[in-house]
Parts: structure tokens; sequence; C-alpha cells
């Protein structure tokens, strides 16, 4: 397969998590037992050795990446047209309604994932894209949508799948380790590797909670998602030898 062929038809995305209550008091008691189990293996304590005092210290930090504690806030997409990208995003306290908003552009304008029979391509030809999201951005999705009921577009229907049943997932860290399982590179590295300005200029996704509950700041958020996509799709280009896209070419459509 050459990428460069369906290049119009990848949507790069990112998304950002916060935990889903601003602090672990106000979680139910079941919830807050749950999450002190899960602090097991943050902490390396035992559930007896760990306090509530630590417990809400590593919620405040650590509860929006996983699905089970936290909440999608918001989700930034990128197109690439004639060498030119188009930003949009799907930002909302409302969570069921930012997913399936995002859910209804993927089943509408994303719903023919690119396939192989026997080593040639089939019919589909659209393409998801971003940086690590095998591990994190879809099947985070994925698990907030059957929290709310949403039924997953086909193109995030992955349960079960083998991995060459999943091609139309295009991971810039997977493409990156060349098969090294052992390293985790972020997207700040590949950026001033490759001499791309870094998303990370404002904040960074350890802060994204903070600005969220402490600041009431969704659209710092959405800004920060936003050059995630800018900066992954820039990293793709470097990753299958094209050239970057200018600034005077990358739009935000609202």
């Amino acid at each position: 397969m050459d990428i460069n062929n369906y290049i119009n038809h990848i949507l790069f995305f990112d998304i950002e998590t916060v935990s889903e209550f601003a602090t672990f008091e106000e979680n139910s008691p079941e919830k807050q037992l749950l999450w002190k189990l899960k602090c097991r293996s943050l902490l390396r304590k035992s559930i007896e050795e760990i306090s509530d005092e630590e417990a809400a210290a590593a919620y405040e930090d650590k509860a929006g990446i996983f699905a089970e504690f936290g909440k999608v806030v918001c989700i930034s997409v990128g197109l690439v047209n004639n060498h030119k990208l188009r930003i949009k995003s799907y930002s909302d306290h409302d969570e069921k309604k930012l997913i399936t908003d995002f859910f209804e552009l993927l089943n509408t304008r994303y719903n023919e994932p690119y396939s192989e029979v026997y080593g040639k391509p089939g019919p589909g030809k659209s393409f998801l894209c971003g940086h690590n999201i095998k591990e994190f951005d879809a099947p985070y999705l994925c698990r907030r949508a059957l929290v709310h009921q949403i039924r997953h577009p086909e193109i995030l229907q992955l349960a079960g799948k083998k991995p060459w049943e999943t091609k139309f997932l295009l991971d810039t860290l997977e493409m990156w380790k060349f098969g090294d399982v052992k390293n985790y590179t972020g997207l700040k590295v590949l950026t001033a590797l490759f001499g791309i300005p870094s998303p990370k200029d404002d904040i960074d996704g350890s802060e994204v909670g903070g600005v969220y509950w402490k600041e009431d700041d969704l659209a710092r958020i959405t800004t920060y998602c936003e050059k995630d996509v800018v900066a992954t799709t820039q990293i793709f280009l470097k990753l299958t030898y094209n050239e970057l896209i200018e600034d005077e070419n990358i739009s935000i459509v609202k």
C-alpha cells in the first residue's frame, strides 16, 4: 500500500481527557474504593497503605488517562487536501454530545475503512491517524462511548480485530518505533527531531486537568488539542517522505 495515494482520506485526530470529577471526594464511596484499588499499581502500595490524601493527589494527577475514571472534553481533527491542512474541533462539557457529534462525522465521511483482501486493497479508503491512538485515543473513545451507550462507527468497531484487520489505523508512534516495543516517544521529541514547532508551547497533557477544573478554560485546551493535530500531521508527512505544510496553509474551521 502506498499511503500517499490515500492522503486525502486520512482523518488526523487527537483527544483531550480529564478526570470525571474535579476532586476524588466528589466520587461515590464505591468509586473512591475502586480508585484506591487502581492506585495500588500507580503508587506501588497496598490498599491499606494508601491514604485518602494520596488517593486524592493521584486522582487529580492521573484519573483523566483512565476511561473508567475520566472523560473526553475535546476532539480535534485535521484533513489534508492539496497540501493544505484544515482543522476542526469538537469540545464540550457534555461528553455524550461531544462523542455523538464526532461519531456523526465518522459515520457520514469516514464510514468505509481501508482493508486488504489477500494483500490487495479493498474498496474502503478511510483512515484514522494519530499519535499513540492504538493504545490511547481510539480505545478511550470506544470505552466512553459504551458508557453512554453510543454505537461505534464502523471505523471504530475494533473489538476482537487482529492487527492486519485494522490497517486503517495509522499510528505515528508505531510508525516511528519500527517494531521496537520498549520505549514511548512523545510528540515533543519528534517535533524537535524533525524541526516542527512544538505543540507544548503553552501547556502539556499533564496540565489539561488543572486548566479544565481549576481555570474552566476549555478554549485553551481546544487550542492545545488543535496544535497536537497539526504536529501529528506534520510528523506523519515526514515519516512518509512528504514536505511539511506551511503555516499559511493551515486553517481552523469553526
